[in-house]
Order: C-alpha cells, then structure tokens, then sequence
C-alpha cells in the first residue's frame, strides 16, 4: 500500500520489499540523528498488521509460535517465529496483547501466507484471524520520544521504541502533529548497529533462529512443543549452527555499498578465495559510517580480516561461534 506520506516534502520512495514508505526525506543522517536522540517517527504503514480474537487466542498462539504466549500480559511486548517442520524460519511476528485482542506487525507483503497457515491450525479453537493492513498502519517512534500517543491507541512499547497500531485514516494528521518524519534508511541503520536481524534480510531458505541470535528474544526454550522444535533443542543441546551473524566494519574509502549477498572471503586468501558468508544488510550509519550485517561459517575466526566483495570489512562477534 502506498503511503500518503510519501506526498510530504522531500520524500524519496523506498524500493523492493519496503516500497510503498519513504526511503528518506533528504537529509539521511540528519533523520538517523534525529531518531538517536528520542525525536521524529518512521512510517511502518506497509508492513503488514494481523490480529487475532477470541478467549483461546493466547493458548492456542502459544502452540504455534516459538515464544512462551500463553500468560502473556496484557500491553507486554513480545516477538516470535514461525519455523518449518525442519526448524527454518518462516515468520518473523512482533506481538502485544491488549487483554481483547493479539496484535501482530509482520514483513511486507507476509500476512496472506501467515494467515493462511494460522487459519489451516484453527481445528476447534475459539479464534478468528484478521488482515488489518488496510485499515491499521504502523508508526514507530524511537526510545525516548515524548511524542503524544493518541488514545486508545495500542502500543508495542520495547527497549528501541514504541509501535503504535494507527487508524490508517488517522496517519496524515498524526504526522502533522508528530514532527519531522525520518526515512526507512534511517531505521535500518539504527537496527543494524543494534544487530536486530530482519526476516527475509537476515534469512534466506535454511536460517534456523541460533544463527541470528533470535534464541531468547524470540525463542523460548521451556515451552511446549511447536512445529519445528526438534531442532531447535538439538542444536540448542547437541550442537552448533552451522553460521552466524556478524556485526562488520566496511572500509570507508569504497563509494559503494555491497548489496545485500555480496559474498565475504577471508583477506588473507585474496580474491580467489572460497566463499565463507555472505553480506544481508548494509548501511551507512551517522557515527560509524558504512556498516553492515552479515551470516559467516561459524568456524570462522572472531579475529579475522574480511572481505565483502571488495571492500575491506572487520567484524565485531554478534552470535557466539
């Protein structure tokens, strides 16, 4: 859906996965300072928003989802997965409830297959799913805003900001009111130097949740069984991931940024050396300049130089080997 905020001076549209928002409003760093410092709000309102009612709501979530549900208070935010029978992840939900209703922001364009597979689980359960992307729009403001929330409104407060669940008529005049509005790239730069991976960034066919970091924050390990618990406990209890995620350094002479899979070799064996990783997501960030996430074979040293591409990079440990 396309934003009506991107009619607001200076706005540049995203592309890809997030088009419909504003890439920037035309000063990039300023908008990323201004989110640093507990200022300004992002336009979510193309990710998608579901919903789900009913009195078994929360038992009945807490037996698909990767997160401990079942006695989730009301207003307290959480996030879960949705993993494959082999343990891939599939869905990324950030959730609240709000004692009536379990609301759920969810990756563009997911919510149709999300909620296809929630509806085929339903059985005999007390439940209903709903798609309230076409009326609901997600507005997030950054820890420490003091920005008015209107009322009645559902918040997702966490440690990186608040989510409001918006009256998508009511987005144009909460910004009016909300100042200056900063850009997707912005948001992503700050969740990149927090190292908070993104479904289908972060992820691709065969991430399971210990290569990300996601064990705890979205995993809960003494819960019950959910679909593609096997393993996660194996590997939890027996094993290792096969990669991780790192926090890397790119050289900041290169004009360029490396897109998102630009393969990462160790320096010492130049060019031609074999692939060990692969960049996800790459930023430039107002403090520590061009900056990215990337998955590496988890035997590769924490001390090792890299490259991305061509671009020199050193990385800071996210998930331990």
């Amino acid at each position: 859906m396309k934003s009506p905020l991107l009619s607001l001076p200076g706005a540049v549209p995203a592309e890809g996965v997030d088009e419909g928002v504003a890439a920037h409003y035309g000063d990039l760093f300023r908008e990323q300072r201004a989110l640093a410092d507990g200022t300004g709000f992002v336009d979510l309102s193309h990710r998608g928003v579901v919903t789900v009612t009913g009195e078994d709501r929360l038992s009945w979530l807490h037996l698909l989802l990767t997160q401990h549900v079942s006695d989730l208070p009301a207003g307290l935010a959480t996030e879960a997965l949705i993993l494959s029978s082999h343990g891939h992840i599939e869905h990324a939900l950030y959730l609240v409830d709000d004692g009536t209703t379990t609301w759920a922001h969810v990756e563009p364009g997911t919510a149709g297959a999300l909620i296809g597979y929630l509806d085929s689980m339903k059985f005999f359960y007390r439940v209903e799913v709903a798609d309230r992307t076409g009326d609901i729009a997600v507005v997030h403001l950054p820890a420490g805003s003091i920005a008015e929330v209107p009322e009645g409104t559902v918040v997702r407060e966490t440690a990186y900001g608040r989510d409001l669940f918006l009256p998508r008529e009511d987005l144009e005049e909460y910004a009016a009111r909300t100042g200056h509005p900063a850009g997707l790239l912005a948001y992503e730069a700050l969740r990149v130097e927090q190292h908070r991976p993104r479904l289908g960034f972060e992820t691709d066919h065969r991430t399971i949740p210990h290569e990300l970091g996601w064990i705890g924050t979205a995993v809960h390990l003494q819960k019950g069984c959910y679909r593609g618990q096997e393993t996660v406990a194996r590997v939890q209890n027996l094993g290792k991931p096969p990669r991780r995620l790192v926090f890397l350094h790119l050289d900041g002479s290169e004009v360029h940024l490396p897109a998102a899979g630009t393969e990462i070799r160790l320096a010492a064996d130049g060019p031609d050396g074999r692939r060990i990783g692969f960049v996800t997501t790459a930023v430039r960030h107002h403090e520590l300049g061009p900056v990215a996430l990337a998955l590496v074979k988890r035997n590769v040293a924490t001390d090792a130089r890299l490259m991305a591409g061509d671009t020199a990079a050193a990385q800071e440990t996210v998930v331990e080997p």
